[in-house]
């Protein structure tokens, strides 16, 4: 009999379990594909990065409103139906989200706290999620993120996503907690950096960085995918723009190596365009390699083909190594090849050549030349 009993309770206790989470993966699968839990969206810095994030959440039906210091770039999208605003404050005022993308930490500093900054009136603010796509120091991230969390919201969110509310019939501890977990009791700043360049902004097809409370993560993913194909949580706060800092390292000194081994290539008689089927076939292979190449006449559609106009600039490449700088020295941390690239892209810039994408080293750098 007892045996019986142990078998018939083990029995319901799976089938409370299967229903408990059939029913919440159904829910919020079905939640996550409906952009329409935020609606109002703000979004700060029309640059090459932000004009085209703005283009993608209003194709995926987002109503927009825009800030920026350049009158000329708002003038465009106002043309286009979308709304814009003369101050940042004001973009909160009627907006859900606010996502900033901006060149530097001062830059976004100032909007979040700055004179008609978004945090002005700081007691109560109106958007209850904020997403900085800007590459700056986790420091500042950091910082600002703590400022968000000592705001209150004018107007409290029943739920991260209106249908949980329906979950509210199971009557498990579990669901209790999630439901709980997804009141908006105050706003939230989540980094979320992205990396894809230009191209990846028309396209629609970014990678986020993700950092930030995990249930305000979940919250954001219909926005992000309006935006860009993949996004990774990458942990708590500043953790995003950890994890951009330390890729773009990795891209400056991955473009840096194989600038370096197509142009000695050249020195020795081999042309770029073998060399470079070389290397995709073999370990040398890497994204400025197959995707990115730095030698005019070798690849087409990248900046190397259009004399390296447009793509990713050597003085942001410059700021973002400078920032890698930073961190490093902060924790301690032994970094002798963010000197060396530091020093490289310093003097490309030096040189006139910071508006240039940052795979210019190849010829204005290491010398090399075209293929012919």
């Amino acid at each position: 009999m007892a045996i019986r009993r142990a078998q018939t309770l083990l029995c319901l206790s799976k089938f409370k379990t299967n229903f408990v989470f059939g029913s919440l993966h159904r829910l919020f699968s079905s939640s996550s594909q409906n952009s329409n839990q935020f609606q109002n969206v703000g979004f700060i810095g029309l640059g090459n990065m932000g004009s085209r994030m703005v283009n993608n959440l209003v194709k995926a039906g987002y109503k927009v409103t825009v800030h920026d210091i350049n009158r000329d770039v708002m003038k465009m999208f106002t043309e286009m139906g979308v709304s814009a605003r003369e101050t940042p404050y004001q973009v909160a005022q009627d907006s859900e989200v606010v996502i900033t993308m901006l060149p530097s930490s001062s830059h976004v500093m100032d909007v979040y706290t700055g004179t008609n900054g978004l945090l002005l009136g700081e007691n109560a603010i109106r958007p209850a999620l904020l997403i900085d796509s800007s590459t700056i120091d986790p420091q500042t991230t950091r910082k600002i993120s703590l400022a968000v969390s000592n705001c209150n919201l004018k107007e409290k969110r029943a739920s991260f996503c209106s249908s949980c509310q329906q979950v509210e019939i199971i009557q498990f501890s579990i669901v209790s907690s999630i439901i709980d977990a997804g009141n908006w009791e105050k706003p939230v700043m989540l980094d979320a950096p992205v990396s894809g360049g230009v191209l990846a902004a028309e396209a629609g097809t970014l990678t986020f960085m993700v950092g930030g409370p995990k249930d305000a993560y979940v919250a954001a993913r219909p926005i992000l995918q309006s935006m860009g194909r993949t996004s990774i949580y990458c942990g708590g706060s500043g953790n995003g723009s950890a994890a951009k800092i330390c890729n773009n390292l990795a891209m400056a000194v991955s473009m840096l190596g194989t600038s370096e081994a197509l142009a000695l290539g050249q020195s020795l008689g081999i042309s770029a365009s073998t060399l470079t089927e070389v290397l995709n076939t073999s370990s040398g292979r890497c994204w400025s390699s197959d995707a990115y190449n730095p030698v005019p006449g070798v690849m087409k559609g990248v900046p190397s083909s259009r004399d390296y106009n447009g793509g990713f600039a050597s003085k942001l490449m410059a700021k973002d190594l400078n920032l890698a700088a930073a961190s490093a020295e902060e924790v301690g941390h032994k970094s002798p090849l963010i000197s060396k690239a530091q020093e490289i892209y310093k003097k490309m810039c030096e040189e006139g050549h910071e508006t240039k994408d940052f795979s210019c080293v190849f010829r204005h750098f290491y010398n090399g030349k075209d293929e012919v």
